[in-house]
C-alpha cells in the first residue's frame, strides 16, 4: 500500500495530459452514447447504479450509487467512460472481477490503455486537502462523482460487479424548424423565393416613396423616377454597423410607410372636399365620415370599412418598416456591389437634377417624399400659429357693441328665414351635365314666384368650405369670419362674436327658431346662434324612411316647420327669425324624394314606397356620370320644395334668404370648380330688394355668370347694413 501510495505523482503529468485532451472527444462520445444508448442501460446489473455528476474543482467527484457505497475505483471508472466527468488519475483498465453487460462507451479503446491490477494509489481521486477539481466540456453532459474516502476494489469485486455511473441523457439539440427544413430540401425553390420577397420590398418601399397625394396622380410615369431618398438612405444604411443599421432602417421604414398613408387621406380629401389632408385638425372629422358611411351602405359595412381601413393603415407602416430592413440587409450583405451601385444611381440622380430633365412634366430626380414631410411640417407649424392669429381676428366684431335698437331697423316686423340647402353650388347652375335641369327649375320656380307677387335677387358667394363639413360654411356666413378648418370653427363657436342669427335676438323683437332635420344629437352651436328654440330630427314627428344620409325629405321637414313655428304667431307679439337647414340634397344623392301633395304628408309614412322605389347609394356612387345626374335632380328637388312652401304659406311680410353652404364634392363638380354657391332673398314687400339695389345682383333665382361674387364672410356685415344696423366695433 506504501508503494501505491506514490504513484500518483508519476502519473500526475499522464493525468494532465488527459484531462486537455478529453473535451476534444467529448462531442463525439456524447453523440454515439446518446444516440446508441438504450433508456435500460441506466441501471447496471450488481448494483443499479444511478449516476449524478458534476465536475469539481481540484479532481475531487462525487457519486450516488445503488445503496450509497463510494469507491475510488468507480470514480475512476466514471471518468473513463464519461466524456467531460473529472480529471485525475486514472484506471483505465476494467477490473477482472467486474461483471454484467458492457456498454459500447465502456468497451471503447482508450487512448494509452493501461493493464496490470488496479492499485488503490490509482483510484485514489486527486485532491487538494478534500478540495474539489470541475471541469466542464462544451459538448455533453458533466458528471460529478464524490469521494469521500478510500474504497476497496476486491469488496466491490465480491459483491459481483462493479457499479458504473451512467450520465443522465443529454439534451437532444433542437429539431430545425419548418422553414429551415424546407430552405434544406429545397434549396432552388428557397432561393427564388428570397429573391422575388428582397425585390418586391425593394418595389414597396420605391413606390411609397413616390406615391401622389392625387388620385389623378396615379399614373405610370409618377413611378418612373428616382427618388433621392432612396438614395441617400442607401448611403446612410451602408455606413452603420448591423445594430444601429437594423434600427435606423425599421424607424426610416415606418416613416415612408406613414407618409404613404398620409398621401392616401389626401387623395380623399383632395377628392371630395377639395383641399390636402390637415394632420393636426382632421382627425376630429373621422366620427362624421363613419356616421356617413353607416347612413348612406349600412352599419355592417361601415365597420367593414373602418376596420379594414385602420388594419390596412397598421400593415403598411408595418410591412414597409419590415421591407426596409430586408433591403438594408441585403445591401450589407453586397456592400461592394450595393456601394457601387448606389454611387451610379446617385450620379444618375445629380445629373437629372442639375439638367432638369424630366418625363411627361415629372422631375424624373425626385424628392417626393421629402416634400411631403416639409408639407406637413409647414401645415403643423401654419396651423398652430394660425390658432393663435385667429383667437385675436375673432375678438374684433364690427357690430359687436352695437346696441339691439340699432340691429336690422329695416326688417322690423318682418318674418325672416335664413335656410341652407345642402350641397347647393355654382356647378348646379353652370355645369353642362347638371344646370339643364336645375336652371329650368329656377326660372321655373322664379316665374311661379312672380306670379304670386314675390321678387327675387341672386349673386354669389365663395364658401369657406368644398364638399362636405357644411357648419364651416353655415359659421362664415353667419359670424362674419373666415371659419376654413375645426379649429376656428371651435374658437368661434366659444366666442362672444355677434352672428347674423343672434344680431336679431339681440334686438328683443324677435323670437329666433331653430329646424335642423339634420341634427340627431345635442348641439351646443344653440348658443352662438342666439336660437331660442331647436327642433332637431327627434322633434318633428316622422315615421317615414330614411334618404341615405339625409334623415327626412325636405318637404316634410318644411311642412313641419309651418305648423310647428311659422302658422303659430309669437305670443308676446314679436316677429319671428328662423333659421333652416336643408338635407336632401346632401351626397351621395340616391335615393332621392319626390314632391307629394302637400296635404298627404302626414307622418312621413308616404315616403316608404318612394324610398323602396329609388336608386341604391352604391349604384350611384360607383358611376360619376350618374353622381352628377342625380346630384342636378337632388337640388331640384329641394328647390322645388322651398319655393313650393313660400308660394304656399308666405305672406307680405316674408323675407326668404336661401342659399348653398359649398360645392359638391370634386367628382361632382369638377376638379378646379370654383368654390362659389348661389344665395338669393325673395320678399313681397320692394322696400326688402331695394335695400340691396346696390349690390348689382340678379333679378330672379339664378345668378348670371358675371354677378358680383363675394367672399361668405362678408355677407353679415353687407346685410346688417343694407338693413340699417349701425356698427359699434368691438375689440377685446
Amino acid at each position: 500500500m506504501a508503494a501505491a501510495k506514490a504513484e500518483p505523482a508519476e502519473a500526475e503529468p499522464e493525468a494532465g495530459a488527459r484531462s486537455e485532451a478529453e473535451p476534444e472527444a467529448g462531442p463525439i462520445a456524447e453523440t454515439e452514447a446518446e444516440s446508441e444508448a438504450e433508456p435500460g442501460d441506466a441501471t447496471k446489473p450488481g448494483g443499479g447504479a444511478e449516476a449524478k455528476a458534476e465536475a469539481k474543482p481540484g479532481g475531487g467527484a462525487k457519486a450516488a450509487a445503488g445503496g450509497k457505497a463510494e469507491s475510488d475505483a468507480e470514480a475512476a471508472s466514471a471518468s473513463d467512460l464519461i466524456p467531460g466527468a473529472a480529471a485525475g488519475p486514472r484506471a483505465d483498465t476494467k477490473p477482472e472481477t467486474e461483471t454484467g453487460p458492457v456498454t459500447e462507451a465502456e468497451a471503447r479503446p482508450e487512448a494509452e490503455p493501461k493493464t496490470g491490477p488496479v492499485t488503490e494509489a490509482e483510484t485514489e481521486p486527486e485532491t487538494e486537502a478534500g478540495g474539489e477539481a470541475e471541469t466542464e466540456s462544451e459538448a455533453g453532459p458533466v458528471i460529478a462523482a464524490e469521494a469521500g474516502g478510500k474504497g476497496d476494489v476486491a469488496s466491490a469485486a465480491g459483491a459481483g460487479a462493479l457499479p458504473v455511473p451512467v450520465p443522465e441523457a443529454a439534451t437532444p439539440a433542437r429539431r430545425p424548424r419548418i422553414w429551415q427544413r424546407w430552405r434544406t430540401s429545397h434549396p432552388t425553390a428557397a432561393r427564388v423565393l428570397s429573391i422575388a420577397v428582397t425585390t418586391l420590398s425593394a418595389l414597396l418601399v420605391y413606390a411609397c416613396l413616390l406615391m401622389p397625394n392625387t388620385l389623378s396622380g396615379l399614373k405610370t410615369v409618377t413611378f418612373v423616377r428616382i427618388p433621392a431618398e432612396a438614395v441617400m438612405g442607401a448611403v446612410v444604411l451602408l455606413s452603420l454597423p448591423r445594430r444601429a443599421r437594423l434600427i435606423l432602417s425599421a424607424l426610416a421604414g415606418a416613416v415612408v410607410g406613414a407618409l404613404a398613408v398620409i398621401d392616401m387621406f389626401n387623395m380623399g380629401f383632395v377628392d371630395y372636399l377639395g383641399r390636402p389632408f390637415n394632420i393636426i385638425l382632421d382627425w376630429s372629422l373621422l366620427p362624421d365620415a363613419r356616421s356617413y358611411l353607416a347612413d348612406t351602405l349600412g352599419s355592417t359595412v361601415e365597420l367593414a370599412i373602418t376596420v379594414g381601413a385602420v388594419l390596412l393603415i397598421f400593415l403598411l407602416i408595418g410591412v414597409v418598416a419590415l421591407a426596409t430592413v430586408r433591403v438594408s440587409n441585403q445591401l450589407a450583405r453586397q456592400r461592394g456591389r450595393a456601394t457601387r451601385g448606389t454611387l451610379i444611381v446617385g450620379t444618375v440622380w445629380i445629373t437629372c437634377n442639375a439638367l432638369g430633365l424630366s418625363v411627361a412634366g415629372s422631375p424624373l430626380a425626385a424628392q417626393k417624399a421629402t416634400a411631403v414631410l416639409k408639407t406637413q411640417v409647414r401645415t403643423v407649424q401654419q396651423t398652430l400659429k394660425d390658432e393663435a392669429d385667429f383667437r385675436k381676428v375673432a375678438k374684433v366684431d364690427a357690430f359687436g357693441n352695437t346696441p339691439g335698437d340699432q340691429l336690422v331697423p329695416a326688417l322690423r316686423g318682418k318674418d325672416v328665414v335664413f335656410t341652407f340647402i345642402e350641397s347647393y353650388g355654382r356647378s348646379a347652375i353652370e355645369d353642362p351635365i347638371e344646370a339643364p335641369g336645375v336652371d329650368k327649375t329656377l326660372d321655373a320656380q322664379t316665374a311661379m314666384l312672380e306670379k304670386a307677387g314675390y321678387a327675387a335677387k341672386s349673386g354669389w358667394l365663395t364658401s369657406a368650405t368644398y364638399g362636405g363639413s357644411s357648419w364651416l360654411g353655415h359659421s362664415t356666413t353667419m359670424s362674419g369670419l373666415w371659419v376654413s378648418n375645426q379649429q376656428r370653427y371651435r374658437t368661434v363657436m366659444a366666442s362672444d362674436h355677434l352672428s347674423l342669427t343672434k344680431a336679431f335676438k339681440k334686438t328683443g323683437d324677435f323670437d329666433t327658431v331653430g329646424v335642423m332635420p339634420g341634427i340627431q344629437k345635442g348641439w351646443p352651436e344653440q348658443s352662438f346662434y342666439g336660437l331660442d328654440k331647436v327642433y332637431n330630427a327627434f322633434q318633428l314627428g316622422y315615421k317615414g324612411p330614411k334618404f341615405s344620409w339625409s334623415t327626412m325629405p325636405d318637404q316634410y321637414a318644411l311642412q313641419q316647420f309651418q305648423e310647428r313655428v311659422h302658422s303659430k304667431k309669437p305670443a308676446d307679439g314679436k316677429s319671428r327669425m328662423s333659421f333652416l337647414i336643408l338635407t336632401s340634397s346632401h351626397q351621395p344623392w340616391a335615393p332621392i324624394p319626390k314632391m307629394v301633395p302637400w296635404d298627404q304628408l302626414g307622418d312621413g309614412s308616404v315616403f316608404n314606397a318612394i324610398e323602396k322605389a329609388g336608386n341604391k347609394a352604391s349604384d350611384v356612387i360607383a358611376d360619376t356620370t350618374k353622381s352628377r345626374q342625380e346630384y342636378g335632380k337632388s337640388v331640384q328637388y329641394t328647390v322645388t320644395a322651398l319655393t313650393q312652401w313660400l308660394q304656399r304659406y308666405g305672406n307680405d311680410n316674408t323675407v326668404l334668404v336661401f342659399l348653398g353652404d359649398h360645392q359638391p364634392i370634386a367628382r361632382v363638380s369638377g376638379n378646379h370648380a370654383s368654390r362659389d354657391v348661389p344665395v338669393s332673398i325673395v320678399a313681397k314687400d320692394p322696400k326688402v330688394l331695394d335695400a340691396i339695389s346696390s349690390w348689382n345682383w340678379t333679378d330672379g333665382l339664378r345668378p348670371a355668370h358675371d354677378a358680383p361674387v363675394w367672399k361668405m364672410s362678408a355677407f353679415r356685415d353687407k346685410f346688417l347694413t343694407a338693413y340699417g344696423s349701425t356698427p359699434h366695433p368691438k375689440s377685446n
